[in-house]
């Protein structure tokens, strides 16, 4: 006897066979217990979840002299006559069938009663191939069928059937089959055939096969063809997929933000021969997986991996943040269609990766998310108290006069040549200290100096009480309504006060970048970047800034987005009022 392969040899013979099917099962066996067998049937579905299958045994049942729970008995003359074929059972296949010729010749031979049953049943597969003629000769047919006729339409694309058809037809459709009945059925033929197998290695078998019963058999083949054993790591091989130890290297290093790690691997794995495609899917199976263990408690139960793939699964999901995990997936979803249309799908690959792995160089909203969960967590860990410090890797561009609030320091000075006993200069006040103490002490309209003073100067000055204890002793200033003070001086008070209050490494950073400017005795605070604007406004940082500005006296204040044209317009009316002072300009 020829070999047959696994998915038509285990093909189901009765109803109780079926996988998972059991809303349309139930219909169809109480319409055969009732003999209220319709004319006109619809099976709908994705490929491989037993449409085909489900129809035969439809029209064996129907033609059966005693079903046995709906099913047929295989035992009456029926049953016999129509396991060794029988023109009562006609398989038309309409993509390769579906002209107007072929349906007229259907319905010319539909009049003749049946040979051996009750019904002559036709199965028409992938029905919706047939062209608009091929259905207009059906329609009448379909619509008033002899007594003794059934139409079984099986269709994977329901959509595409002219709604004159689908009116005339009971709709059933077939749902994908969850991954746990694929397993559970396909250990049950492996343990028919003798055949030893790993737990896991059929849970990945299942998941490949996405719902589809027969694309899961047809896998399984393949794999019991490549060794005595079926093993994880021989279905991985067979799959053509990486292997678990290189996807949480390459995942791993994209969370952590470790470009050049991940290229390497990537560029290892594709130097072997590996597909980009299949690649990319690995890459996003894995991350999924880091997902799930990230969400769920019963993780491990889920995804059924090996101990040693989960385990290394679930170190990566407690290191990585949730935002970093769904943009990593979301940039790789996108790198997936743009494959379709790339010339170098290599360069797109790696370019989706560096994406993934440098966020401080993306300027999309979800990247500035990353950004700021990790200051988080770096806050979070630190005692009380402690500064942060910004990373190295990652300097925020100047911006203006605010770089110099920051602390700019002068070329000619060498941090070197501090002495000894003096504190490192990470942890000093990043501005050096000028003769007035700028942002401290000086009151608001104070002549400003441009000058730093010398190095003598500055140990001249360290015997004289500290900055706290002046700023007890000194009253704090305010702003009067006029609102005639320098609001970049205003605004550099508030960043040196808000650098000493512990934990507040995150504010301070985010309120680096941003332009002061005084509006109808109004401090303001521009951005040009929205997500940084709504993060200050937000209940998380606006609290501790009004306590800031209310020791400085800064009873009015307020954080706004301005787009650049907007902050290019204004830029240039505040030129127009300085260059023409004796004239009054006024926006209308």
């Amino acid at each position: 006897m020829a070999h047959l392969a696994l998915y038509r040899k285990y093909r189901p013979a009765t109803f109780d066979a079926i996988v998972r099917q059991e809303h349309v099962v139930r219909v169809l066996v109480r319409q055969i217990e009732r003999k209220e067998v319709g004319h006109a049937y619809l099976f709908c579905g994705p490929r491989g979840t037993g449409k085909t299958s489900v129809a035969r045994i439809f029209a064996r049942a129907i033609n059966c002299e005693h079903p046995v729970n709906g099913s047929p008995c295989g035992r009456c003359a029926a049953c016999l006559a129509l396991a060794e074929g029988s023109l009562d059972i006609a398989e038309i296949d309409a993509a390769s069938n579906n002209g107007v010729n072929e349906m007229r010749d259907l319905r010319e031979k539909v009049q003749y009663p049946p040979v051996t049953g009750k019904y002559k049943v036709y199965i028409i597969d992938e029905v919706h191939m047939l062209t608009d003629s091929a259905f207009n000769a059906l329609l009448k047919t379909l619509e008033e069928p002899p007594a003794h006729a059934v139409f079984v339409l099986a269709t994977t694309e329901p959509h595409k059937i002219p709604a004159t058809i689908l009116s005339r037809c009971m709709r059933l459709d077939f749902k994908l089959i969850p991954q746990e009945d694929l397993e559970r059925h396909l250990a049950s033929i492996l343990d028919g055939l003798g055949r030893r197998y790993e737990r896991e290695a059929v849970a990945a078998i299942a998941r490949a096969g996405a719902g589809s019963d027969r694309d899961m058999l047809s896998i399984a083949e393949m794999c019991l063809a490549y060794g005595d054993s079926l093993t994880y790591e021989s279905v991985t091989n067979v799959l053509g997929a990486a292997d678990d130890a290189t996807n949480a290297a390459i995942v791993s290093a994209l969370l952590s933000a470790d470009a050049g790690r991940a290229l390497e691997e990537a560029e290892r794995m594709l130097s072997e021969g590996k597909s980009v495609g299949v690649l990319l899917r690995d890459l996003m199976s894995f991350l999924n997986s880091v997902a799930i263990a990230k969400s769920c408690r019963d993780a491990e139960k889920l995804l059924a991996l090996p101990k040693e793939t989960f385990a290394a699964v679930a170190r990566i999901a407690q290191a990585a943040d949730g935002a970093a995990i769904l943009r990593a997936t979301d940039i790789l979803a996108a790198a997936e269609t743009e494959l379709r249309f790339a010339s170098s799908p290599r360069i797109s690959l790696e370019t989706a990766l560096l994406r993934i792995a440098m966020p401080r160089e993306d300027l999309d909203p979800e990247a500035l998310l990353v950004r700021i969960a990790a200051l988080e967590r770096q806050v979070a860990a630190l005692p009380a108290g402690d500064a942060v410090s910004a990373p190295p890797a990652a300097p925020l561009p100047p911006c203006g006069k605010q770089t110099e609030r920051a602390g700019a320091i002068p070329p000619e000075e060498d941090i070197g040549s501090a002495p000894a006993d003096e504190p490192p200069p990470w942890e000093l006040p990043p501005p050096p200290e000028p003769s007035y103490a700028p942002f401290e002490d000086a009151p608001f309209g104070a002549p400003e100096e441009n000058d730093l003073p010398s190095a003598p100067a500055r140990k001249a000055a360290a015997a004289e009480p500290s900055a706290s204890e002046r700023r007890e002793a000194a009253p704090a200033p305010r702003v009067p309504d006029g609102g005639q003070e320098d609001p970049e001086v205003v605004f550099g008070q508030f960043l040196r006060r808000l650098r000493k209050v512990p934990k507040s490494g995150v504010l301070y950073t985010l309120c680096r970048d941003l332009a002061a400017g005084m509006e109808d005795g109004t401090l303001v605070l521009t951005t040009d970047v929205r997500m940084v604007a709504e993060t200050l406004n937000g209940e998380r940082h606006m609290p501790l800034m009004r306590e800031v500005f209310a020791e400085l006296g800064v009873d009015r204040f307020e954080v706004r987005y301005v787009s650049d044209e907007a902050r290019d317009a204004r830029s240039g009316l505040e030129q127009l009022k300085k260059d023409f002072s004796d004239y009054p300009i006024e926006i209308k």
